[in-house]
Order: C-alpha cells, then sequence, then structure tokens
C-alpha cells in the first residue's frame, strides 16, 4: 500500500532506513543527509505493508508547472516486485492532482554504470523520456541526464 506520510520525523526515520541501506547509489553521504533533511519539506510517499517500510519516493517543485522525483528508494529485498512502479504512480496520481503538468527525474546518463542503467530503465518503464543530458550537472565522471513524463 502506498501512503502520503505527512509528519517530519516519520519522513527522515524512512528516507534514513531506505537510504543508509542503498549505499551502492547514494554512496556520498551529504547527499544522502541532504535528501534526508529536506524530506521533510517535500510531498513523501511511502510503500508499506503490514507497517513495514519497503521504500518511498519524495516530490518537490521545480517549477510552476513541473514536479521532480527528488529522492527515491526502495529496500534492495524488495526490488523487482512493481513498488517502484507503484510509488511511481502514486506520484503521478498525486502531481497531477496538484495541478502539475510535467514530472521529471535526473540520473546518471545511460551507459555510464550498470546500476544507473538499470535505474534509467526503470524511468523509461515508467513512461519517463529523455529531455537532455548535463555532461557536468553533477561532474565528468556522472552526467546528469533528465527524463521528463507529460501527466495530462
Amino acid at each position: 500500500m502506498i501512503v502520503k506520510v505527512k509528519e517530519a520525523e516519520e519522513k527522515q526515520l524512512i528516507a534514513r532506513t531506505v537510504l543508509e541501506s542503498l549505499k551502492e547509489w547514494f554512496e556520498v553521504e551529504e547527499s544522502r543527509e541532504g535528501y534526508i533533511r529536506d524530506c521533510v519539506d517535500w510531498t513523501f510517499l511511502a510503500a508499506k505493508d503490514d507497517g513495514k517500510v519497503k521504500g518511498f519516493l519524495c516530490l518537490k517543485e521545480t517549477g510552476n508547472a513541473t514536479v521532480e522525483i527528488a529522492v527515491m528508494g526502495v529496500l534492495k529485498e524488495y526490488h523487482r516486485n512493481g513498488i517502484g512502479h507503484q510509488l511511481v504512480e502514486k506520484a503521478k496520481e498525486e502531481a497531477r492532482a496538484e495541478g502539475y503538468e510535467f514530472m521529471q527525474v535526473k540520473t546518471v546518463k545511460m551507459g555510464m554504470y550498470e546500476d544507473y542503467d538499470r535505474t534509467n530503465h526503470f524511468y523509461i518503464n515508467c513512461g519517463f523520456k529523455e529531455l537532455e543530458v548535463f555532461p557536468l550537472y553533477w561532474d565528468e565522471a556522472n552526467p546528469c541526464q533528465i527524463y521528463v513524463v507529460y501527466l495530462k
């Protein structure tokens, strides 16, 4: 079940639990801590089953008509079980209800790292389309791929 979490401490606890278990993707402690700190201000969706958290997704506004998947994670033992897709579909539903027309997500460009290639394929399978690559947005070793999806 996907639920909207509103309480700041619960958001941070869920984010910390999931992100610290996914250090292959969230290895930079400063970035990880930034997500945990900032998630209190974002729309926060959690995948739960019998009270156990399986994953989460945060949305933040990036423009009048656009919302971004700021951070998302699913515990490894639940990968490939549809939880990520459920989180993204619920996020699209929430974004539409709030009047947004577009959703974007940033990840590392396809072909750089196998783990991120899986992430890229995931977003493409969720209906996102390639918009643009910013080679130096993060750094040369991690060119930023932006994907978008039209919500209307």
